[in-house]
């Protein structure tokens, strides 16, 4: 298909309006058909955009954007969205450097709202936004676009409670698919169930209140009063949970008819109160292979179109891969250990270990702060908890991680997956402040392994230690290095070094050890021998290995986390603490939110690469000699403003 596609005619949201049904088919079918040839190039969260194709046509029908505003949780399920309000010829540079980012974002469109990528917190926007709308007197629709996997976060309950509350005009389109990444759990999820499966649903809304009254035991209890009536409506008709709260509920409608959708969101915006529209969708629909494999499909690589499979998906296994295998073999001599999860468990590399251990294993839904304290008790009972969760979503438990774990110095291991910089899913994924918040924790110890084997061996580590520990690692593929047959039990707060040297000392710790061994090479072309220290532990620091680096000229601090806060400030307290008087260049993020695009360049955006490394020890270097210029291999710098990886 080319200029005739329907799709190329939409610039706007308003395009959508004129169309008839036989178009708005065809235009589903067209945005399908694009959502799968871009995905299956710039890989992204394929699924989630498949089920809310029609959903999203009837929002927009309904709405007047961009004075209405939407609100979407996590945003993940954006993308069609994006390609109906002006962003469809920029669409193929979906989450790459420079072009369309994956989620809602406020400087791309006036359409984007908020900012998204994490869940649950789309109500208590629009809440905000539609108490702002009745203080300023505007009369704007605002709608929260929230899944059913989303609804499992406490932040949602808090959130539908003060709308109930407050009675503020609001709409909230709930997009039921019965999945977040993984097949949804709880019961939550079992409520909406039956609500899905209740075909009688909508007409028993509707008829039970009259009917009560035509009967003779209904009369009496209307004439009791309201309290009688309301129980007998409770045990007939399950949407009364959200009735309850003061919300008044639409559904379940098929979230897969444009009309409905439009219809469903014009009728909620006649009402002067809140309104939850349930829509049911299906994950993946429309693309076999998303349909069987949803959970597959909800973050996918680059794959082949017609086979479903991920591209070039060979070679070393992942840092996520070698924690799910070596905590199986750690809980298979350890019948202790259990391990939790917030919706995550291929994302986190639990699936053995839920098909191994399932009376083990927990999967608590879209609720970080809940697994903490389930962690908690757990240890109190004696267990051994795993927490495996991503670092940027660790952030959202950091009060449970003090209050209910180290305070009391239980013995809880923290998996944190996705440490760093993490790619195209941007700003909002990013792990990089783990290292900055976990440090200011009392009792808390803190390791980042350098490859596979030293993440086999610092889980080990873990769970043969006391009190609460923290292992992070970063996406994506390892080193190569095979794991060891027999882990080992690492001295706490022991550095390791892999290379000596005279002049510099180059101190790392994670994938960034790899990053300073290559630069340390590449300084020895330039005549400066750099020692190469894998930390291991950010804390406890290593003192020795800290005051060894304190003799050389330079000390050199490398770390994937935020520049405030992390290894770079620890080794600047050990010099301090140690009474040393040494320079130290400090290479790490900078204070910023990075942007989304390939890791590799993004790590070279921030100096994070070997050849980063070098140029900014160059020119320390060279400020270091009295302004003497250094140039080698085409890099000339004169003046600290020169350089802009150095920190």
């Amino acid at each position: 298909m080319s200029a005739e596609r329907l799709l190329d005619s939409i610039e706007t949201p308003s395009d959508l309006k004129p169309l008839d049904a036989g178009q708005l088919r065809q235009l589903a079918a067209e945005i399908r058909e694009e959502l799968i040839k871009t995905v299956a190039v710039t890989g992204g969260h394929l699924a989630p955009n498949l089920g809310v194709v029609e959903l999203t046509l009837g929002l927009h029908r309904a709405l007047d954007c961009p004075v209405d505003k939407i609100v979407w949780d996590v945003g993940h399920q954006s993308y069609v969205h994006k390609l109906v309000t002006g962003r469809r010829e920029r669409f193929g540079t979906l989450r790459t450097y420079g072009g369309v980012c994956g989620f809602p974002k406020r400087s791309e469109s006036p359409y984007d709202v908020h900012d998204a990528g994490h869940a649950s917190n789309s109500i208590s926007v629009a809440l905000g936004l539609a108490c702002a709308r009745d203080v300023v007197g505007g009369d704007e629709t605002v709608v929260a676009v929230i899944g059913d996997g989303a609804l499992t976060g406490g932040m949602a309950f808090e959130a539908l409670n003060q709308a109930g509350h407050l009675g503020t005009r609001l709409i909230i389109l709930l997009n039921d698919n019965e999945m977040s990444i993984a097949p949804n759990v709880g019961a939550i999820s079992s409520y909406l169930a039956r609500v899905r499966l209740d075909r009688r649903y909508r007409r028993l809304r509707d008829d039970v209140e009259s009917a009560l009254g035509k009967t003779k035991i209904g009369a009496a209890m209307v004439a009791a009063g309201e309290a009688a009536k309301e129980s007998v409506k409770q045990l007939l008709v399950p949407g009364m949970l959200f009735e309850e709260l003061g919300i008044k509920y639409v559904g379940p409608i098929d979230g897969h008819d444009v009309q409905q959708v439009q219809n469903a969101i014009m009728w909620a915006k006649q009402n002067d109160g809140p309104v939850i529209v349930h829509a049911v969708t299906r994950k993946g629909m429309g693309y076999a292979h998303a349909e069987d494999r949803p959970d597959t499909f909800h973050g996918i690589s680059p794959f082949s179109i017609e086979t479903g499979k991920v591209n070039g998906s060979g070679g070393a296994m992942s840092f996520t891969d070698v924690f799910g295998i070596s905590l199986v073999k750690e809980a298979a001599a350890d019948d202790r250990i259990v391990a939790i999860t917030a919706a995550m468990p291929a994302g986190t590399g639990l699936t053995q270990f839920s098909e191994s251990y399932p009376n083990r294993f927990y999967d608590v839904g879209i609720a970080e702060q809940h697994a903490v304290g389930l962690a908690a008790g757990l240890a109190h009972g004696g267990l051994l908890p795993v927490v495996a969760i991503y670092s940027t979503f660790m952030q959202r438990a950091f009060d449970q991680v003090i209050e209910d774990v180290a305070l009391q110095d239980l013995h809880v291991v923290f998996a944190l997956d996705r440490a760093g910089l993490v790619g195209e899913d941007g700003p909002t994924h990013h792990g990089v402040f783990d290292l900055t918040f976990m440090r200011a924790v009392p009792n808390l110890m803190i390791m980042a392994p350098a490859d596979e084997a030293e993440l086999t061996n610092m889980l080990h580590t873990a769970l043969k230690a006391d009190g609460p520990v923290v292992i992070r690692y970063p996406r994506g593929k390892g080193a190569g290095v095979p794991l060891p047959e027999s882990p080992v039990v690492l001295e706490a707060g022991r550095a390791e070094t892999r290379r000596d040297g005279d002049d510099i000392s180059l101190l790392a710790v994670g994938r960034m050890v790899g990053v300073a061994e290559k630069a340390a090479s590449l300084l020895a072309e330039d005549g400066v021998s750099a020692a190469v220290v894998n930390m291991r532990w950010v804390k406890p620091i290593d003192l020795e290995a800290v005051g060894v680096a304190a003799r050389h000229r330079l000390v050199v601090v490398i770390e994937e986390n935020s520049i405030l806060g992390g290894m770079g400030a620890a080794v600047l307290e050990a010099i301090s603490d140690l009474g040393a008087d040494v320079p130290v260049l400090r290479l790490a993020v900078p204070d910023c939110f990075v942007t989304h695009g390939a890791t590799d360049r993004l790590l070279a955006e921030v100096g994070l690469t070997p050849e980063g490394v070098r140029g900014a020890v160059l020119g320390r270097l060279m400020d270091l000699g009295g302004g003497t210029t250094v140039s080698t291999k085409g890099l000339t710098y004169e003046r600290e403003s020169d350089r802009p990886h150095s920190r």
